[in-house]
């Protein structure tokens, strides 16, 4: 019984864990795309 309340609890840490994880990379992504789309906008006015 004990085991598998642990069990769980480390799933679900390791969830919140990998979402902030995500969270982290689509942010990342976003401001990427954002600089990719403004050195776009720079090269393309000049």
């Amino acid at each position: 019984m004990n085991k598998t309340k642990r069990a769980r609890a480390i799933a679900i840490a390791d969830t919140q864990t990998n979402t902030k994880l995500l969270a982290a990379r689509l942010l990342m992504l976003a401001t990427g795309v954002t600089a990719a789309c403004i050195a776009y906008l720079a090269a393309r006015s000049f």
